[in-house]
């Protein structure tokens, strides 16, 4: 039995269960309901969202307009498929629930949600678990969060401050409202056993910019565990649909990688420096504030790109550097024997900041070894150059000098 005290086995399914042959019919990624990314094993069984969101990357999935959720297998053979995928590791992979795809805590999603985070939860694995939302997340939710034993789950709740309803019209208030009520949960006899995340994002010039929301969100990220920026994944897709929609284009040019031009990122840090002491830090990547708020070192490894940690607290830096190892060449080739579409890894070179490999079909495996070391794994195809942060070339100096990052 799981901690709610339900049969992890006997789920209800409160979102209609698509049929088999339109299943078939779905654009290949979507159909692939695991997939390896950066933050972690990522399921997504059900698919849809009636939010609107225009920048979601549900257009690169072909599911843009997939906005009634459905089901596209029963929870417990979800759950089956996750703790069978070739690179899940009880108790160690990071975990995503459906974060590609719909919101968790949309109205029947959440039972989705629930019965998978039981069942995990039931088997014991306390892996860590990352949920996205920007929906209603009401005190019974809060309730069963909290009920969960083994877990270590963090709520990340998405904000942006976009007023333009063509881009974003699910309001934002909502989210404000579910993350206050979710870290404010819980008593001396009933502490808090999730974290919570204010998920800044996406942040774009000129549309959620001003210094006015600028100070507002760092007035908000005081009510979560800590804080994360980012900007927009501005995909070919996502840019079609803003131009065939009238929506002003934030940028000439796409990428693969989220946009953060770099006098921006130097706004956020000034008025964030000026919040309270002893508010929630702030972090760059999502993997080292959802390490941090569980006390562990960053399973991303990035404490290899110091740069990235000159806004870290002093305790999760030194945390962090006490369990930075470098792997060699030869450990790295023999943690990928076991997958076959790692079989075609070099390893051309390994540094004290990461490892620059190639021959990898896709992302997954790569994501899979640096998971496995907690190391930097860098794609020879896409460098990460210094300073930007794993970030695309758009908005810093030298953007003229490295296409690679373009899509």
């Amino acid at each position: 039995m799981s901690p709610g005290g339900k049969d992890p086995g006997c789920t209800v399914v409160s979102v209609p269960l698509l049929p088999r042959e339109k299943a078939a019919r779905l654009p290949e990624r979507a159909r692939q309901v695991v997939e390896y990314r950066k933050s972690g094993l990522s399921l997504n069984h059900v698919q849809g969202c009636p939010l609107g969101c225009a920048y979601c990357i549900r257009h690169t999935y072909g599911l843009w307009d997939a906005q009634a959720p459905v089901a596209l297998m029963p929870d417990a053979d979800a759950v089956a498929e996750l703790v069978g995928h070739r690179y899940f590791r009880p108790h160690a992979t990071p975990l995503q629930i459906f974060n590609r795809a719909t919101d968790p805590f949309l109205r029947g999603v959440k039972d989705h949600l629930f019965a998978v985070l039981e069942d995990l939860d039931g088997r014991g694995l306390a892996n860590p678990v990352l949920i996205i939302t920007r929906a209603h997340v009401r005190s019974a939710d809060c309730a069963r969060l909290n009920a969960l034993r083994n877990l270590k789950v963090t709520v990340l709740f998405t904000y942006s401050g976009i007023s333009d309803r063509r881009i974003e019209p699910f309001p934002g208030a909502v989210a404000v409202r579910s993350m206050c009520r979710a870290t404010g949960y819980g008593t001396g006899d009933d502490p808090r056993r999730y974290r919570t995340v204010f998920y800044w994002r996406p942040l774009v010039p000129g549309l959620n910019d001003s210094p006015q929301l600028l100070a507002r969100a760092a007035e908000l990220s005081c009510q979560a565990d800590a804080a994360v920026f980012t900007g927009l994944f501005y995909r070919g897709e996502i840019a079609e649909y803003y131009r065939a929609n009238g929506i002003p284009e934030p940028y000439t040019e796409t990428a693969r990688r989220k946009i953060v031009p770099q006098t921006l990122e130097r706004r956020i840090l000034a008025a964030f420096a000026r919040r309270p002491a002893g508010a929630a830090p702030l972090f760059r990547k999502t993997s080292c504030a959802i390490s941090h708020v569980h006390g562990l070192p960053d399973y991303n490894g990035h404490y290899g790109i110091r740069e990235l940690c000159d806004i870290c607290p002093a305790a999760q830096l030194r945390l962090c550097a006490s369990r930075h190892r470098v792997p060699d060449a030869a450990q790295l080739l023999d943690a990928a024997v076991p997958f076959p579409d790692a079989a075609g890894l070099r390893v051309l070179d390994v540094s004290d900041r990461a490892a620059i490999v190639d021959g990898l079909p896709d992302e997954q495996p790569r994501y899979y070894l640096q998971h496995r070391f907690a190391f930097q794994i860098h794609d020879a195809g896409h460098p990460h150059l210094p300073g930007q942060h794993g970030r695309a070339v758009i908005g810093y100096p030298a953007a003229g000098t490295a296409q690679e990052d373009r899509a």
